[in-house]
């Protein structure tokens, strides 16, 4: 009786060896995991970024910006960012009106300088813009 039971017991195999590669899995399912979160995290602070710059911001920083020096280029960037910002009635009619007293700047070859009273309309826009 024992030797039916060593005579069975020969032909059961010794076990076999399974490679274990689980941890190279989790090493790079932790990588890809990190390399989401990462991409993630970006694209949230580029749209925070971004969303933060109206265009009504960018054209009141060029605004101002605007020295004096060239004359015909200075009314032509205010007028053209002026119509751009305001906004309520009285941003239009201010702007409005500083776009007028620029006209005599505008489309002539050689001009003056920008005098004072233009400057203060100028100021005077700027203060009441609501950026």
């Amino acid at each position: 009786m024992n030797e039916d039971i060593l005579s069975k017991l020969n032909d059961i195999k010794e076990l076999e060896k399974i490679p274990d590669n689980s941890i190279f899995i989790f090493a790079l399912l932790v990588f890809l995991g990190i390399l989401v979160l990462l991409s993630i995290v970006f694209l949230i602070i580029k749209f925070l970024k971004n969303r933060k710059k109206s265009p009504r911001k960018i054209y009141f920083e060029i605004l101002k910006q605007i020295d004096f020096e060239d004359a015909k280029k200075s009314a032509y960037l205010i007028t053209k960012y002026a119509r751009l910002v305001a906004s309520n009635e009285r941003e239009k009619k201010l702007a409005n009106e500083l776009i007028d007293e620029l006209e005599k700047y505008k489309y002539r070859k050689n001009v003056e300088i920008i005098n004072n009273e233009i400057k203060n309309k100028y100021s005077i826009f700027l203060e009441a813009l609501d950026v």
